[in-house]
């Protein structure tokens, strides 16, 4: 397993009129969980795409259990569970101020080379740095 946190403070345009972060805005928030925890086992998601391959999303479900407010600090804990084959699955949750699970929720993307829009499987050079990571 995979497992980084990263902390954000909700701004107030990720607001609705109730000052509750609109649901929207959870996608861009798993976004970030994604691409920091990339950085933090040796290379940025830029560095994936200069090297060929894009990851679209192709799943994503989310279970809201409470909501987050205007100017709360979340913390967003991002997992890899499985190890990857053609697809990499990220699981989150995101904890408010209070250390109080309030979401929870998961991505399932594929790997894609980016000239021949295919299919392919997790390269080596990223497989080598997940294992590098992996904790049991």
């Amino acid at each position: 397993m995979i497992h980084t946190t990263h902390s954000l403070r909700v701004r107030y345009g990720e607001t609705d009129p109730m000052k509750y972060v609109y649901y929207g805005n959870y996608a861009e928030y798993f976004e970030i969980g994604r691409v920091e925890l990339f950085r933090s086992i040796g290379m940025s998601y830029n560095e994936i795409e200069n090297q060929g391959i894009w990851l679209p999303v192709s799943e994503y479900k989310i279970k809201y259990l409470r909501p987050a407010f205007y100017d709360e600090k979340l913390e967003i804990h991002t997992y890899i569970k499985k190890i990857p084959g053609v697809k990499i699955e990220f699981e989150y949750e995101i904890f408010n101020e209070e250390n109080i699970k309030i979401t929870e929720a998961s991505t399932t993307l594929f790997f894609l080379d980016a000239q021949s829009r295919k299919v392919i499987k997790c390269p080596d050079y990223l497989m080598e740095l997940i294992e590098k990571n992996w904790k049991d």
